[in-house]
């Protein structure tokens, strides 16, 4: 490649840079953040679901428990709970 073709590369490159930072990463932070919100507000409702209060999504989300199980950890580390629950059903 010419010294032309590579300046022309690396500009390219700066504009494609630019352009993630001035329109992509706060869409993906959004994004994620709605994301993480979404699933906070179902395993609230799994959980509140598993302590007896009732839930009007129940018959839909009894079948989630198993997958939200295996990320049980994760999450209430996230909120701030060093364990959760007995022993043998976390940590």
């Amino acid at each position: 490649m010419t010294g032309f073709g590579r300046r022309v590369a690396a500009g390219w490159r700066a504009v494609e840079r630019f352009h993630d930072e001035l329109f992509v990463v706060p869409w993906r932070r959004a994004a994620a953040r709605e994301v993480r919100r979404q699933e906070d507000t179902l395993r609230a409702l799994v959980l509140l679901e598993s302590l007896g209060v009732d839930n009007p999504v129940a018959y839909d989300t009894l079948d989630l428990v198993p997958y939200l199980v295996t990320d049980l950890h994760e999450w209430h580390r996230r909120m701030g709970r060093a364990e959760f629950g007995d022993a043998g059903v976390c940590c």
